[in-house]
């Protein structure tokens, strides 16, 4: 049994293909897959997390994960309803029964459900490597989304104060 479980993060029609495109979709797509067939390659289980509730009401086509995902009747499904993916959810009983010490994890939103994730993950002792072209997010606010990926790629690849290592690759160097 691997010690490593794959987490893709609401990569959902309503939140990627909404009334904002996500930044560079296309090319996360592209490698939230790579690290999905190199998940399955090592016996690694891909985990998706699927968000309701508000504009992604259940069973809705805004809330269907992604169709270009590359997606198998044995991968799991967590629902959620915050942006942390272990907030309320049967995540961390996912994970102990896959006996995951480690996370790969990408998908959307990078500032919001995919941050909250990670540093959740972290503070529950995972060792966290995040998929650096594997996640993405819209432009809000003041920053282009592309500006956010970069931003959050960059202060993850910098942060040290961790009980493990927290990794920033590219999908594929996993």
């Amino acid at each position: 049994m691997a010690d490593t479980a794959l987490l893709i993060i609401d990569v959902q029609v309503g939140v990627v293909e909404g009334d904002i495109r996500a930044a560079r979709l296309d090319s996360v797509l592209d490698k939230l897959n790579l690290a999905i067939a190199k998940a399955r390659q090592r016996g690694i289980p891909v985990i998706f997390i699927q968000h309701e509730g508000g504009d992604l009401p259940h069973g809705s086509d805004a809330w269907q994960l992604h169709p270009k995902l590359d997606r198998q009747a044995g991968d799991e499904v967590v629902s959620k309803r915050f942006n942390d993916s272990f907030c309320d959810t049967n995540l961390t009983a996912a994970l102990t029964a896959h006996e995951a010490s480690k996370l790969w994890i990408g998908g959307a939103l990078t500032d919001f459900c995919v941050d909250s994730t990670l540093r959740n993950a972290i503070s529950r002792g995972f060792q966290v490597t995040v998929i650096a072209d594997g996640h993405t997010t819209i432009s809000a606010f003041t920053l282009s989304a592309e500006q956010v990926v970069d931003h959050f790629n960059a202060a993850w690849s910098h942060t040290s104060a961790t009980p493990k290592p927290l990794l920033v690759l590219p999908a594929a160097e996993l």
